[in-house]
């Protein structure tokens, strides 16, 4: 191998670690609700992979590769810390062009909604729910990412996804009973 063969090497990683970043991201905040933990873990993800570069056998499996270091950064803080975010915190999303202060509202209202039934769950169901219904993932790539079984991947997020439609539903309902009285 030639000398610029092997600087080049480095540096198409670190372009590709760069551009892991709003992945990364995403799927921190997503577990944290926390978005300066999720600068953190995101941080520490990166630093961890610039150092064991090297262990990355295969370029293309990059992506679960990082997902794992960020699974076992975001373990450490849950054993380091214990602690939680209250969901009233996180930020409301600003209204998109176009759209009504009512839309807005509704939206705004939905995403507290999933925000919260999301961060009442148990942090297992959260790690896998996110990383197959949000990233993508496919089950295989989560059961590598969190070092579970993927029986484990599937019963987690069979139990995840039940808990969401209940928490879900019960205000839609609630709501539904409320126009009825008003139509009387």
């Amino acid at each position: 191998m030639n000398l610029l063969g092997f600087i080049s090497r480095p540096q198409r990683f670190e372009e590709r670690l760069g551009e892991s970043r709003p992945r990364l991201w995403r799927l921190a905040y997503s577990w944290s609700h926390n978005r300066a933990l999720s600068d953190d873990l995101v941080q520490d993800t990166l630093a961890k992979a610039l150092v064991k570069h090297k262990q990355l056998r295969e370029p293309e499996l990059l992506n679960g590769w990082l997902c794992s270091i960020m699974a076992n950064c975001w373990h450490d803080h849950l054993r380091q810390h214990r602690d939680t975010t209250d969901i009233d915190d996180v930020p409301d999303l600003q209204l998109p062009d176009g759209a009504t202060p009512e839309d807005g509202c509704q939206q705004n209202q939905t995403i507290r909604r999933v925000r919260r039934a999301v961060g009442e769950l148990p942090v297992g169901q959260r790690e896998v729910i996110t990383l197959v219904d949000l990233e993508e993932c496919s089950y295989g790539e989560v059961a590598a990412i969190l070092d579970i079984p993927i029986g484990t991947v599937m019963s987690r997020l069979s139990r995840a996804r039940f808990a969401l439609k209940e928490k879900l539903r019960e205000p839609e309902q609630t709501a539904a009973i409320c126009k009825m009285s008003r139509v009387k």
